[in-house]
């Protein structure tokens, strides 16, 4: 047990030693004393005290006090109750001198009764271990009062009577005597008096002990004593007005209520008081604008009112706490250095040269409307391509070049409207949208902020995400960008968006028309086989424990996984298989191996076994009449189909298999309609299709398929199997086709002859109104070994794509009974369109 000031029972004193019950004057105060510090107490001078002392230093002062007879402590007052124990520093410098009346030894604990003798202050600490012994100066009573003193002091006197009478007579637990208070005399007394047994704090009874000036103890005592009596007058006002018949919930508030009050006048704050001024600090310290701070002052208003541990308590405190910890002042300065930029761009993507000027005028026109003062309000940018062309990457080395925070967030899948603004808090478990939860964990108010696939975007019952994003997405709107849950407005404008897609058909067309598109197609194998070995390569070796003196990849190796084992857009697959190389490497090296590997192609067969992808099916397909290669766009690059025909007996019937879009299967009807209405043009029977059943397949019959690019190869298809003349080997084209003959321009060119590069395609047509997206998109390194043409009709497309006649293997068709079969007309040969054509280099082979 520690030191304790409570009130003993009336029979302890008949368990005491007696020691000395008679008072033989005042002792004689000697200049040392041992100190005794006690916990939460104060001792006054004339006042008998119990004290209970458990801790051994100060059991063992008191027997030392006790042994050499004089009985006289020191007793000072700890500074904190939780000090084990106190140095100096620790006790108040003024104490009471005491006289040991009597003891009772325990088995753990020393109890003491003491009386206190005169007030002292600490001269000078000559000991501190075991316990505290100093040099004390003992402080005399005040001198002889001047008259005008002696009135001011009587004054007080009947003040802090009647004060401490009106205390004792609201007090539950002080006994009726206390109120004759005023008949003790002399006046000193009756004030320590009345500070010992008053409900004042242990640092307020140090102070009154402390003040030696009569006049001066009872004027702050006074003033204590109306502070407590207003506090119980009110608690006891809350009690009247509580009084009756109260619930249980009932009682709880009032209980709380008198404790908040007595709280608020002690100037100390309970745990709802402590949130509610956290909160204003933080609230502060945000910086709130004029329109938030109002919204979190009247939601702060109303915290402060409600019950603590109520559900709305929770809900107000967590709003409140998202409003102080959203960024609504702290930015990041930019780094808008252009040649930095640059140079973080160029070590973070190989290639892309047409994408990284983009980026670098989109920055510098934000640096010179910055360095004017001007506000800045650019489109957002939208990186569309397939996967792993960079998209994602690109947004984080604009965010690393410029010095901002990045932050990403993924819109795959997401199809309620909330997740983008919000709840309203209008229940419990209300939480903000996404893009003000990426402010916060971002932590400016000028992030680089990615919306991750926004073509993924869903939509059901609970709203369309994609409207959501039109106020966020639009630099005239988001300035005023306003939340369900912050219900108000949260200033977008200083945010860079960027999104990515894989493709633009899914989004909705007012949000398409907010973003500036920015498409990134995929790469050359000159291109692949460079980020392999500047950004791939290295990276798997680290990750599998591998060093650049262990482990060396030759440029033909890369050429082999790209060639023979890759057939992407992107660098992922490459990446999985440069990962599956160096897992065998590790392993060798797990086994025993110590001499450095060098990685050639012969190591990739090996460890990989043989190629995947081949040149050899191209030439197979279409080498029968009716079998043509098509070039088509898909969200993940470019690809080649092979579309076949075949021709049965039957009457005027078409049938389209391989899950066919509509517009497909629009460009098959299309170029049947032309084919029969130039039938004599073509060398065909001018009747040809009244004992004819075509048959259109277009195989991977599980993959939908649709787009506006494979009329051409329709109609050269038919015309291939009904001419009997074969399309040339290893050529492929793309192109859309009109009722009357003529080719329209299609997209997706620069994807689509990568997709022709990786499969070995030689020869591409292309309509004539394409020849401009040829030349700007395709780098030369890319048309090295491919031949390009050019078409503005159909015949030019059949004339390019199908053998001679004289090669051909000529069907036969039979003629109608009712006339006889027309004489076929060769196809003319007129002059076609310089082809644009590259020196030949032989197509490498895995």
């Amino acid at each position: 047990m520690d030191e304790n000031t409570e009130e003993m029972n009336d029979g302890l004193e008949n368990v005491f030693d007696q020691l000395n019950t008679e008072t033989q004057g005042t002792p004689t105060i000697p200049e040392v004393l041992n100190l005794l510090p006690l916990r939460d107490a104060v001792i006054f001078p004339v006042l008998v005290a119990p004290i209970v002392v458990g801790r051994e230093p100060y059991m063992r002062l008191i027997s030392d006090s006790v042994r050499d007879g004089s009985r006289l402590i020191g007793i000072v007052t700890q500074r904190d109750p939780g000090t084990e124990r106190p140095t100096p520093a620790d006790v108040y410098p003024t104490g009471v001198v005491v006289t040991i009346r009597m003891m009772n030894r325990g088995r753990d604990t020393t109890q003491l009764l003491v009386q206190g003798i005169q007030r002292f202050h600490i001269q000078e600490i000559l000991q501190e271990e075991p316990y505290l012994r100093a040099r004390i100066k003992v402080c005399d009573e005040p001198a002889e009062l001047t008259d005008e003193e002696n009135l001011e002091v009587e004054a007080l006197r009947r003040e802090l009577a009647g004060t401490f009478t009106r205390i004792v007579e609201l007090s539950n637990d002080m006994p009726d005597h206390f109120k004759e208070i005023e008949q003790v005399t002399p006046v000193g007394t009756m004030t320590d008096m009345i500070a010992a047994h008053a409900h004042l704090n242990t640092a307020e009874k140090a102070q009154i002990l402390e003040t030696l000036p009569l006049v001066e103890r009872m004027r702050a005592l006074h003033a204590m004593l109306l502070r407590e009596a207003q506090i119980m007058e009110l608690g006891a006002s809350i009690h009247n007005q509580a009084a009756g018949e109260m619930s249980k919930a009932q009682r709880e508030y009032y209980l709380r209520e008198q404790l908040k009050v007595i709280h608020k006048e002690l100037g100390e704050g309970d745990e709802r008081g402590r949130d509610v001024e956290e909160l204003r600090e933080r609230l502060d310290a945000a910086q709130l604008p004029a329109e938030a701070r109002k919204e979190a002052d009247r939601e702060l208003e109303r915290m402060s009112r409600m019950a603590f541990g109520a559900p709305e308590y929770t809900v107000a405190r967590t709003y409140l706490d998202l409003m102080a910890s959203l960024p609504w002042a702290k930015s990041t300065d930019d780094n808008l250095d252009i040649p930095h930029v640059k140079e973080v761009l160029d070590d973070d993507h190989y290639g892309l040269e047409k994408i990284k000027d983009r980026l670098l005028e989109f920055l510098a026109v934000r640096k010179i409307k910055q360095e004017r003062g001007e506000p800045v309000r650019q489109p957002i940018l939208c990186f569309v391509g397939p996967p792993g062309v960079g998209k994602t990457s690109l947004g984080r080395s604009i965010a690393r070049a410029m010095g901002r925070e990045f932050y990403r967030l993924s819109l795959g899948g997401v199809r309620d409207e909330a997740e983008i603004r919000g709840h309203r808090r209008t229940y419990i478990g209300a939480m903000a949208g996404q893009i003000v939860t990426g402010l916060k964990r971002a932590g400016t108010n000028n992030p680089v902020f990615l919306l991750d696939e926004i073509d993924k975007l869903a939509h059901d019952h609970r709203g369309d995400p994609s409207s959501a994003l039109l106020e966020a997405l639009d630099p005239e709107q988001n300035t005023t960008f306003r939340d369900n849950y912050l219900d108000t407005p949260f200033d977008l404008s200083n945010v860079l968006f960027i999104t990515t897609a894989n493709g633009l058909d899914t989004i909705q067309g007012p949000l398409r028309d907010r973003m500036e598109i920015i498409e990134l197609t995929g790469y050359t194998e000159q291109e692949k086989v460079a980020i392999a070995r500047q950004h791939l390569v290295p990276k798997q070796l680290r990750e599998h424990g591998l060093t650049t003196d262990q482990v060396t990849v030759t440029d033909e190796a890369l050429y082999a996984l790209v060639q023979g084992h890759t057939r992407e857009a992107g660098v992922r697959s490459l990446e999985r298989q440069v990962a599956a190389v160096c897992r065998k490497v590790t392993r060798s090296f797990a086994e025993g191996r110590t001499e450095p590997l060098t990685v050639t192609r012969a190591t990739v067969e090996e460890y990989l076994g043989a190629p995947r992808f081949e040149f050899e099916e191209l030439d197979d397909r279409t080498s029968i009449p009716g079998v043509a290669t098509g070039l088509v766009w898909t969200p993940v690059g470019g690809d080649v189909i092979f579309i076949e025909a075949q021709k049965m007996e039957g009457s005027k019937t078409l049938q389209l298999t391989g899950q066919l879009g509509d517009v497909m299967q629009e460009s098959a009807k299309a170029a049947l309609s032309y084919i029969r209405a130039n039938a004599t043009e073509l060398g065909l029977p001018a009747n040809f299709w009244n004992e004819t059943e075509l048959h259109i397949h277009v195989p991977a019959g599980a993959t939908p398929k649709d787009g506006p690019s494979a009329g051409v190869t329709m109609t050269t298809v038919m015309t291939s199997l009904l001419t009997g003349r074969r399309v040339k080997p290893r050529l492929a084209m793309t192109g859309e086709v009109t009722l009357t003959g003529r080719v329209l321009p299609v997209g997706g060119i620069k994807e689509k002859v990568l997709a022709a590069k990786r499969s070995g395609v030689t020869t591409v047509i292309l309509p004539a109104r394409n020849r401009k997206d040829l030349e700007e998109d395709i780098p030369a390194e890319l048309r090295q070994g491919m031949t390009f043409h050019f078409a503005e009709s159909v015949r030019d497309v059949l004339e390019l794509a199908l053998e001679p006649t004289n090669k051909a293997r000529r069907i036969r068709v039979k003629a109608s009974p009712e006339k006889p079969a027309a004489k076929p007309v060769p196809v003319p040969t007129a002059p076609l369109p310089e082809p644009l054509q590259q020196p030949s280099v032989p197509p490498a082979r895995a």
